[in-house]
């Protein structure tokens, strides 16, 4: 599960989806599992964070689409017999409705046992400050086409990063509240809402291994339990 948004001026619209892609890819080799294509697009980038409709490119769903999208796609899953899936989230506005998704699909399909997770909650402390070095650990709310994004997608998918066309931003703080309608300048011009220097292709490998080894362990532990 992923996004169709704007990531700096540096990284390609479809991060989200290539990281989720890619990491689901290395998880399947691990325990022996299939990769479904992906969804490509997502819920509302929101306005403090992606900068939501102030930036072309970003095409959202609304909440009930992507619902009923991956309600429907598990759905039809265990109609086929499958009894375990993994739902690799690569966008974080997702999360909310893709857990509501997976609730009534399960409670529709009891037999089928679902795992979601989002590959920000299972970078350990540790790998954080491998990865934070240099600079200070924003936190993941301003992480944000920024040193994690651009490390995992400079291993996965190199020749998509243009590092070249990063700008650095003033620090940005974001607003604790939402206001609409949208208005320009909530968020940096770039996009970027944290600095993206000292991003490197080690430290892409170092962040994607701590999460295929989690996710590995997640499922192991999970789906044993059948």
């Amino acid at each position: 599960m992923g996004s169709l948004e704007q990531h700096g001026y540096h990284l390609p619209l479809h991060t989200d989806v290539i990281i989720a892609e890619k990491l689901a890819g290395l998880l399947a080799g691990r325990i022996d599992a299939i990769v479904a294509p992906a969804v490509n697009y997502g819920y509302k980038s929101q306005p403090n964070s992606g900068g939501g409709p102030l930036f072309p490119g970003t095409i959202d769903l609304n909440g009930e689409t992507l619902l009923y999208f991956l309600k429907d796609i598990i759905c039809e899953f265990a109609k086929d017999g499958v009894k375990e899936i993994f739902v690799c989230n690569g966008h974080f506005e997702n999360e909310a409705f893709l857990v509501e998704a997976v609730d009534l699909a399960t409670q529709e399909y009891p037999n089928t046992n679902v795992i979601l997770a989002s590959w920000w909650d299972h970078i350990k402390k540790d790998v954080v400050e491998k990865v934070f070095d240099e600079v200070e650990f924003p936190g993941w709310a301003l992480e944000h086409a920024a040193i994690v994004e651009s490390s995992l997608m400079m291993y996965f998918e190199p020749t998509l990063v243009h590092m070249d066309r990063f700008v650095e931003e003033e620090k940005y703080i974001p607003g604790l509240y939402h206001s609409y309608p949208v208005r320009k300048g909530i968020v940096p011009e770039s996009g970027v809402l944290a600095t993206a220097r000292t991003s490197s292709v080690e430290k892409g490998k170092i962040l994607t291994e701590c999460i295929v080894d989690a996710y590995a362990h997640i499922c192991k532990r999970t789906f044993a339990q059948q």
